[in-house]
């Protein structure tokens, strides 16, 4: 199975024409790219992945990063790949010119991102915390910082990371403890922080770490934090690197992705560890939130991938293995038939067929909620940048959570299709298994996303965001009634937006009673129900897409790749949109099951 990790074909085809890059392309920022540049470099990606991720993949897994002698011993290929980083512009694509980076589209940084993802899920997230990391410092660092650090960010000489997280706090951002002390132009800094991916590693000069951390005095909760440059290595006046008392504690052992080291740092150990303030004190957590949401739409790109690898290659093993005979016509097998391929079985085409609506589904989620804010930035008209900006935040959660989750069961779908092989390490199945289960958990658990989805996200600004995405599905509802053979399906997705109509309101009669526990009690069912819906909407302007194909004898692809997108959608349609009327029925009991404060003993 030589790399065939990737669909290529289906990426342009979401790109291009279920998405239209060109709307983007349109936007002065982005001017001075049209599509045969994209098309140059998507196909180099693809060449690139192909000799120096894709034949490492399983070789990272069997030998993984660990800690040794006090340092984090990674894959050489990891060390390769910063440096390559830099000089194709994986890492400095989408920063400004000003900012010394190419102002690629984000749709094109992901869709690039997405390949290597698929190829090898281990090594992107080195570049992907470099890349949040700078551009924490380019937006809202002093100059004097930019110009220390962000441009050996850019060429991939330095490593970059963001740290949070802390043994006694977790996800609890309100109970980080790591002090700042001023002295001066600088703070003495003093923590640990935990979980922390690409925290250090052998080859790399430097490290620049983002650390949240409290100043001494300030508030407490949230409204106390600040954020903070802290380097491994800080820069000297003649332009060397000195120890800046960051000490790696620990690399952890983990089920999936072991060639991306996740590492425990302690700074300030022998009380000479310097942080720089990132712009004003106590506003740390609103700038993390920046790098953060950039990074959720990165988590469900990368789930997303992993979901695509394990498709591909639980469909190459069903066109390949022979085993047992098809019911003839009475309903009996034939021994003396020859045995068929499993991709003949109906079950086995039920899993491949659920592999597919995922993974391209998700894809096309990633690649939409890209241009939503690509627009978001670069749209001349402000009315049209704050519509996409609210567009953009309903859907972050979504597209954190949908692949992540839905990613895990399809890749559980692919172990299936390869039977009692797909458990054996021989094949690569379980490898996909181990590596995604962790994207439901970066980044914000599931919950988390869920609880930010329904309490904020639908309800902000009074319901508007909402209100732009429903009305954004209505139009495709409406283009897609035009069409005989999708009208049925589009009527279903309507009914389906009345039903969520139902759901919140029946959901907002607890908040508008103050009972906000009980509101927000199932908000992962909610996600589940809401993410279903707007797949289902994603896999109706695919279906749109390939019957205007058809139609009009488009040869970018072949008649078999645009009947595929839609009988893709038909099984979504009659397997999974279906879903949202139990999910409906557990959202709309008022039967109180998980809140706390009843009398009921439930796990005694």
């Amino acid at each position: 199975m030589a790399n065939q990790y990737v669909d290529i074909e289906t990426l342009k085809f979401l790109l291009y024409n279920v998405h239209d890059v060109q709307e983007v392309l349109d936007q002065e920022r982005y001017a001075d790219y049209d599509k045969e540049s994209i098309e140059l470099l998507v196909n180099s990606v693809k060449d690139f992945s192909d000799k120096e991720l894709f034949p490492y993949f399983r070789e990272m897994d069997e030998n993984p990063a660990h800690f040794k002698n006090g340092e984090i011993i990674v894959h050489p290929q990891v060390t390769k790949f910063m440096k390559a980083g830099g000089e194709m512009g994986f890492i400095a694509g989408s920063f400004s010119y000003e900012d010394g980076g190419l102002q690629l589209p984000g749709m094109v940084s992901h869709a690039s991102a997405f390949i290597q993802d698929a190829a090898n899920n281990h090594m992107p997230g080195y570049i992907g915390l470099t890349v949040g990391a700078a551009e924490l410092i380019s937006h809202f660092a002093s100059q004097e910082l930019k110009d220390a650090y962000v441009p050996n960010m850019l060429t991939g000489q330095w490593g970059g990371t963001m740290c949070l997280t802390e043994p006694d706090a977790g996800s609890s951002l309100s109970d980080i403890v790591t002090s700042a002390t001023s002295e001066g132009d600088y703070y003495k800094i003093h923590g640990q922080k935990i979980f922390i991916s690409g925290g250090d590693y052998q080859g790399a000069e430097n490290i620049v770490h983002l650390v949240l951390a409290r100043i001494k005095g300030a508030p407490a909760g949230t409204k106390g934090i600040s954020l903070f440059v802290v380097p491994k290595n800080r820069p000297t006046e003649t332009g060397g690197l000195i120890p800046n008392d960051v000490t790696t504690v620990a690399d952890f052992q983990k089920m999936g992705q072991k060639g991306y080291c996740t590492t425990h740092l302690f700074f300030g150990d022998a009380a000479d560890c310097k942080g720089w303030l990132v712009g004003e004190a106590n506003q740390g957590l609103k700038y993390m939130f920046l790098m953060m949401n950039g990074a959720r739409i990165g988590v469900g790109r990368g789930a997303a991938a992993i979901a695509t690898a394990a498709y591909q290659a639980s469909l190459n093993y069903a066109k390949e293995r022979p085993q047992g005979r098809q019911l003839t016509n009475s309903g009996k097998k034939d021994a003396n038939q020859e045995q068929t391929l499993i991709i003949n079985h109906p079950d086995v085409r039920r899993m491949l067929l659920l592999q597919k609506v995922i993974s391209e589904g998700s894809l096309s989620l990633v690649l939409l909620t890209a241009k939503y804010h690509d627009l978001s930035i670069a749209c001349a008209d402000a009315d049209e940048r704050e519509k996409y900006r609210l567009l953009l935040e309903i859907m972050t959660p979504v597209v954190k959570t949908y692949p992540s989750e839905m990613g895990k069961m399809a890749v559980d779908n692919g172990v299936q299709v390869l039977g009692g092989y797909g458990f054996c390490s021989d094949y690569i199945l379980q490898q996909y298994l181990r590596d995604i289960r962790i994207f439901a958990i970066y980044e914000g658990t599931t919950g988390i996303q869920s609880q930010d989805l329904l309490g904020r996200k639908v309800t902000m600004e009074n319901g508007k965001a909402l209100q732009l995405l429903s009305k954004e599905i209505t139009n495709s509802i409406k283009a897609s009634m035009s069409i005989q053979s999708l009208a049925p399906y589009a009527q279903k997705l309507e009914t389906k937006l009345e039903l969520t109509k139902q759901v919140l309101a029946s959901l907002m009669g607890f908040a508008m009673k103050g009972d906000y526990q009980r509101f927000l009690a199932d908000a992962t069912p909610f996600m589940e129900f809401f993410s279903n819906i707007v797949m289902g909407w994603l896999w109706l302007d695919m279906a749109r897409e390939a019957q205007n194909a058809l139609v009009t004898g488009s040869s970018e692809n072949s008649t078999d790749f645009y009947e595929s997108k839609i009988h893709a959608m038909e099984f979504y349609f009659k397997y999974e949109l279906p879903k949202t009327t139990g999910l409906a029925e557990i959202l709309m009991d008022d039967k109180q099951a998980l809140t706390i404060g009843t009398d009921k003993k439930v796990f005694a």
